[in-house]
């Protein structure tokens, strides 16, 4: 059973591309856009400039992992893309770096509130 909130059709994210908002941040690049579902669909990607196939899944993980902290705040009903930059397969990049990069994207969209709880 695949999982509903998981960004999968080619549709879904050439609509993204071309009707979504996009903000970049040092580790990341955010693609969103609002849909009619009640709960959020997420995608994570990191292409093959970002490195040999080690270095691309270890961003996903990261971006995945940072998520995962607060993404049970955001306000349903998006289509939300992370897109890894360079910068990401560094040496000593950490999971708190990415997501602190992520929650600032998110904040400059307007979908993570400013409180200093989120």
């Amino acid at each position: 059973m695949l999982k509903p909130d998981v960004l999968r059709n080619k549709k879904d994210f050439s609509a993204l591309y071309s009707k979504g908002r996009s903000s970049g941040g040092k580790y990341v690049v955010l693609f969103y856009r609002k849909n009619s579902l009640p709960y959020n669909r997420k995608a994570f990607l990191a292409s093959k400039k970002i490195g040999n196939s080690v270095k691309r899944n270890r961003a996903r993980r990261l971006m995945r992992e940072s998520y995962r902290a607060f993404g049970e705040s955001l306000p349903g009903g998006y289509d939300i893309l992370f897109i890894a930059r360079g910068p990401i397969s560094g040496e000593g990049v950490k999971c708190g770096d990415v997501g602190l990069s992520m929650r600032s994207l998110l904040r400059k969209a307007g979908l993570l509130g400013q409180g200093p709880g989120r």
